[in-house]
């Protein structure tokens, strides 16, 4: 079985869907230290033909606890006016109706009390974009569905993970290449690759300009049901370097 692990991220761009439609089982770690200026609770889409950044606030953040430990701080005059930001920017969008529905419906479980934890909100955002876009892949979530037998950091917490689902191999995003290591895995009975997204992907946006590494959103503004389902298969598997000291 091939496992895929990340972070909880808001609307995350093309790649991080890749990589979850090419592996049989997708854990989302959401019970580490939050990060400050990541894309935990923001992304980038388009706003005049340029990136801007479009998010959710987040109550007390601090990198100091956990990912499932905070609150997000959405209220109906927030929701409103991220939605008009989206409406003012892409109602010219071939598909921009469906998916501004979509969008809706994510924003607004956040002025739910089900939605008020930044993890089970962001669960929620990940389960229906995942749903949205045809990806099947089972999703668990380490904070409820998998518990290790003890702490762990960094790679030895990736393979306790892997251990603990009976995986046989781990695939990662291209940008862990300096992270995780051939050998290490290989010591520990496991098999690695990363999913880099061809440097061909291209879609058209307003303008035969390509903006890329937006938010999910401006893909699924832009493309059909058709192109996602291709674009999600538009990359390739690389082995990555055998040891730290190849790079």
């Amino acid at each position: 079985m091939v496992i895929g692990i990340m972070q909880p991220y808001f609307f995350p761009f093309l790649g991080y869907w890749q990589l979850m439609n090419a592996v049989d089982e997708y854990l989302i770690i959401d019970d580490v230290n939050y990060i400050k200026g990541g894309y935990i609770n923001r992304n980038r889409i388009l706003v005049n033909g340029e990136p801007f950044y479009f998010g959710i606030p987040v109550r007390k953040a601090s990198q100091n606890r956990l990912i499932c430990e905070h609150e997000q701080g959405l209220d109906e005059a927030t929701v409103n006016k991220l939605l008009v930001t989206l409406k003012s920017s892409y109602a010219k969008a071939p598909y921009f109706e469906d998916t501004y529905s979509h969008v809706k419906e994510v924003l607004e479980f956040g002025l739910t009390p089900e939605g008020r934890n930044l993890a089970d909100f962001l669960d929620n955002a990940n389960r229906l974009t995942a749903k949205k876009l045809g990806i099947t892949t089972p999703i668990l979530r380490t904070s409820k569905d998998v518990h290790l037998d003890g702490e762990y950091k960094k790679e030895h917490m990736v393979v306790a993970y892997c251990k603990k689902r009976n995986a046989t191999d781990y695939y990662n995003a291209s940008g862990g290449t300096g992270l995780y290591f051939q050998q290490f895995f290989r010591e520990n009975g496991l098999g690695l690759k990363f999913v880099k997204m061809n440097d061909s992907v291209r879609y058209k946006q307003f303008t035969d300009d390509f903006t890329q590494s937006l938010s999910i959103i401006d893909v699924m503004m832009f493309c059909s049901e058709e192109e996602i389902a291709d674009l999600l298969t538009q990359f390739t598997l690389e082995e990555g370097y055998e040891k730290p000291e190849d790079i």
